[in-house]
């Protein structure tokens, strides 16, 4: 006969109903599916904001830890007394920089949907300036068409830029590479080694400076380019001078060093990776870079996309909140009210377009060559909206340059004095960097009026020192923005009113010091 009394498994059957709320009942399964999911999903958003937490720290001690064992001198424990040891300390201090596989710190960032909300309000605004126009547009004109106008005339004369552009290119990766070969084909055989490298040095400098010094500023002055076509020719015109003496840097000390034996031929870095580093988002070179193992295309995609949304972002800030404030301000004599309120109407636009210039190039543009070339140190920057300190401001907002500045403008300068004079070879690095971010301005814009430069030289340098890295109360970091806010707002102020004080007065003569002085200081209303 057949047991009656119920198993074990039933028991536990009726239990598991009998705890049931009646919801749960009416719906067990939908329930317990329900439950699961949720709870995968908090899982997941946790375990992610851990893993870019996680990331972060990781990237920033290897960074730090880096920075200090392989790009200082080696001071403890080292035996002077041995040449080799020596040779082969100064050896590793030449090698600097150390690339290696790493990510963009914004494209970490994005995967957390607290900060990717953060980049959808962003865009939001952007609807809004394009909803606005139109809507003004619309009453004024009658008519539903966007007018990109201004952004035309920026932009003009592309060809122009295009061959101008060529032509540095072939230089750059031509002369450079040759003649660097042909001196160290020479070196270890010519008897005064010297002589050679002195007559080779006065050659290519003088080449460089007819070819890309005096060339390019000839041709956006002759043509007469708009602003964007001589800011596109004259910061690639800056970046091909870094990039060859970059390689001529990196190249020229181990071909001096590097003692041939009989018959043996002198290595020199091949044509492909020189080509490659004229193209890749770095000033440092090396005849190798990590590189990923295939390109995202989708990621290819949506980059080319920001950066023209970026673009067109641009010009609705200057058509929305600048042109019509400084067109009717430039019918106002210069005076104290008018430069204040000015200033004060700048700070938003231009802490709009500091973020803007900074996502465009040094996130959307960078991280566009990089993939393309399959470059896979993406570290272009680092967190320096988090900073407390100018000075560590002044090393995280674009490290493609702080490195070239570093390695071969403060190192080389310590190295040459024999690390005596630390605040000189600071100094220097921010009187080269003032230098040539006014002469790009100066270029692009079409007029000398030294904004950037004072603000660079004179109280970027007084912030280095004062706010610097022994700044690590919070406070200090709204100090920080409170002092970009105001400096972007004197700049677009002071430039914008230039940029219409020169076309209300042009100059009548070309005198030094017409040509020095601001148009906006003595312009006002011609009835």
């Amino acid at each position: 006969m057949a047991s009656t009394q119920p198993s074990n498994a039933d028991n536990l059957r009726h239990r598991s109903i009998l705890a049931q709320t009646p919801d749960e009942m009416s719906n067990p399964a939908g329930s317990r599916d329900g439950a699961k999911l949720e709870d995968v999903e908090h899982w997941r958003e946790h375990a992610q904001r851990a893993k870019v937490k996680i990331l972060q720290q990781v990237q920033d001690l290897l960074s730090d830890i880096l920075d200090k064992e392989l790009t200082e001198p080696v001071h403890a424990s080292v035996n002077r007394k041995t040449a080799k040891v020596g040779t082969s300390r100064s050896h590793k201090m030449d090698d600097g920089k150390v690339f290696m596989d790493r990510a963009s710190l914004l494209d970490e960032l994005f995967m957390i949907s607290h900060i990717r909300t953060i980049y959808h309000m962003f865009v939001a605004v952007l609807l809004i300036f394009c909803v606005s126009t139109l809507a003004v547009d619309y009453i004024d004109q009658g008519r539903l068409v966007l007018e990109f106008d201004l952004l035309f005339y920026a932009f003009g004369k592309m060809g122009t830029v295009a061959w101008v552009w060529a032509l540095m290119f072939v230089y750059s990766l031509l002369v450079p590479y040759y003649v660097l070969l042909f001196w160290a084909a020479l070196y270890h055989r010519c008897a005064s080694k010297l002589g050679l490298s002195l007559g080779t040095a006065l050659v290519l400098a003088a080449l460089q400076i007819s070819v890309l010094g005096l060339f390019p500023v000839h041709m956006v002055v002759r043509h007469q380019l708009p602003p964007a076509s001589r800011f596109i020719v004259v910061l690639e015109q800056i970046r091909f001078l870094m990039k060859s003496y970059s390689f001529m840097r990196e190249t020229a000390p181990v071909i001096m060093k590097k003692a041939l034996k009989p018959g043996e031929k002198i290595h020199f870095p091949t044509f492909s990776s020189y080509l490659y580093f004229l193209f890749c988002p770095t000033l440092i070179y090396r005849e190798s870079y990590p590189r990923n193992t295939h390109i995202r295309w989708k990621y290819v995609a949506v980059t080319v996309t920001m950066i023209l949304g970026s673009l067109f972002y641009g010009y609705f800030i200057l058509v929305r909140l600048c042109v019509p404030v400084f067109t009717s301000e430039s019918e106002q004599p210069f005076g104290k009210r008018a430069m204040v309120l000015a200033v004060f109407h700048s700070i938003l636009p231009g802490i709009m377009l500091l973020l803007l210039c900074f996502f465009a190039f040094l996130h959307c543009w960078l991280n566009l060559f990089g993939e393309l070339l399959r470059f896979a140190d993406r570290m272009f920057y680092k967190d320096w909206w988090n900073s407390t300190s100018f000075a560590n401001y002044y090393r995280t907002w674009n490290v493609v340059v702080h490195d070239w500045l570093y390695y071969y403008g403060y190192r080389d300068f310590l190295w040459l004095s024999k690390r005596k004079f630390r605040t000189a070879a600071m100094l220097s690095v921010f009187i080269v960097s003032a230098v040539v971010h006014e002469y790009a301005l100066a270029m692009g814009f079409g007029f000398f009026y030294p904004v950037m430069f004072c603000l660079f030289a004179i109280f970027g340098v007084v912030f280095n020192f004062t706010m610097n890295d022994k700044r690590q109360n919070p406070v200090f970091n709204i100090i920080m923005w409170a002092c970009l806010f105001l400096g972007q707002g004197v700049q677009v102020c002071l430039y914008c009113q230039e940029w219409y004080a020169q076309i209300r007065c042009p100059r009548t003569g070309n005198s030094f010091w017409e040509l020095v002085t601001p148009r906006s200081w003595s312009c006002g209303y011609q009835g």
